[in-house]
C-alpha cells in the first residue's frame, strides 16, 4: 500500500503531513500499528524524517476514542516521532493551516480542531498567527540536566512545560547537548513534559533550547515559545499587570517567532510555515 505524504517545518520544527481527509487511508490501522508507522515515517536514517506527524483528517471522519468535541470541519491528529498521541503542536498548527490554504481546503483565516481544543489562525505579510488560547501558570517546579539543577514555571499551554531560566543555553555550558532528557518530577508531569531553557538577549527578546517530550531536542517549538515567554513575563511582572498586549521575540535554532499575550489572556504564536516537498511511501 502506498499513500500520499508532504514535508513541511515551522523555524525548523519538521513535521510529515499525511492527508487522509475520509479517514480511509489510516483510520483503518490499531494504535500500535498507526504508533508504527508515525515511527518509520518520522525515522531521520530509513524513513521521511520529522519531529512528529501531522494527520490531516476531516473531524467527523476521526474514528478514535479521543475524538474531540468541535463543529470544525478539519481535525489536527498529531503524533510525536516516537508513535505517541499528543494534544497538539504550536508550530504544527501552523504547517497545518498552510497545507489547508495550499490545497484549497481554507483560506487566510481557518478554525481546526486539536485534543487540545480548536485554534483559529490566520495569515497576513507571509507568516501565520496562531491564537493558542489561555495559559495556565501552575507554579513553580524543577529540572535537571547531570548534576545541575534550575527552578522551572510550569506552565500549561494546552500541553504541559517546565521553563527554565538559565545564564546561557550555550550546548559547551551547563545545560550541555540535551542528547537525553533533563530529568523532572513525574509527580506533576505524569504524562511527560516538554522543557525548556531560555535566556535574556534584550528587553522582551530572549533565546531558547528545548526537548520535547517523545522527539528529543528539536529546532524551535511553537508552544515552547509561547511558555518561555509566559515565564519571562511573569519573571518581569507582567503576568497580571498588563494595560496592553506584551509581545516578546523568541529565538530558536531554527529561526525567530514572536509570542503576544494580550489583555483579554490570549496566547498569539506568530512564525512562518514552509511546505517544502511532497511524494507518496509505503512505510
Amino acid at each position: 500500500m502506498t499513500y500520499t505524504f508532504l514535508k513541511g517545518h515551522g523555524t525548523e520544527n519538521d513535521f510529515v503531513l499525511l492527508p487522509d481527509l475520509d479517514g480511509s487511508v489510516h483510520g483503518a490501522l490499531s494504535a500500535d500499528e498507526m504508533a508504527d508507522r508515525v515511527r518509520a515515517l518520522c525515522d531521520r536514517r530509513a524513513g521521511i524524517g520529522g519531529d512528529g506527524i501531522l494527520r490531516v483528517v476531516r473531524t467527523s471522519a476521526y474514528t478514535g476514542e479521543d475524538r474531540p468535541v468541535s463543529d470544525a470541519e478539519w481535525f489536527m491528529d498529531y503524533r510525536n516521532a516516537d508513535g505517541t498521541l499528543a494534544e497538539m503542536c504550536g508550530n504544527g498548527t501552523r504547517v497545518f493551516a498552510e497545507y489547508l490554504r495550499a490545497a484549497g481546503l481554507a483560506g487566510d483565516e481557518v478554525t481546526f480542531a486539536t485534543r487540545a481544543g480548536d485554534k483559529t489562525l490566520r495569515a497576513a505579510d507571509g507568516l501565520w498567527t496562531a491564537d493558542l488560547g489561555s495559559p495556565k501558570l501552575l507554579g513553580t517546579t524543577q529540572v535537571t540536566v547531570d548534576h545541575h539543577f534550575w527552578p522551572a514555571c510550569n506552565v500549561d499551554m494546552g500541553n504541559p512545560h517546565a521553563a527554565a531560566e538559565v545564564d546561557s543555553i550555550d550546548p559547551h555550558g551547563p545545560i550541555g547537548d540535551l542528547y537525553d532528557s533533563p530529568v523532572y518530577d513525574e509527580a506533576v508531569y505524569p504524562h511527560g513534559v516538554n522543557v525548556e531553557f531560555f535566556e535574556r538577549v534584550g528587553e522582551r527578546h530572549v533565546s531558547m533550547r528545548v526537548f520535547e517530550r517523545g522527539a528529543g531536542e528539536t529546532r524551535s517549538c511553537g508552544t515552547g515559545a509561547c511558555a518561555v515567554m509566559v515565564a519571562a513575563a511573569e519573571a518581569d511582572g507582567l503576568a497580571i499587570a498588563r494595560d496592553a498586549d506584551v509581545t516578546y521575540r523568541v529565538d530558536v535554532p531554527g529561526g525567530t517567532l514572536h509570542v503576544t499575550w494580550t489583555t483579554d489572556d490570549r496566547i498569539l504564536l506568530t512564525g512562518p510555515a514552509v511546505l517544502v516537498g511532497e511524494g507518496t511511501t509505503s512505510l
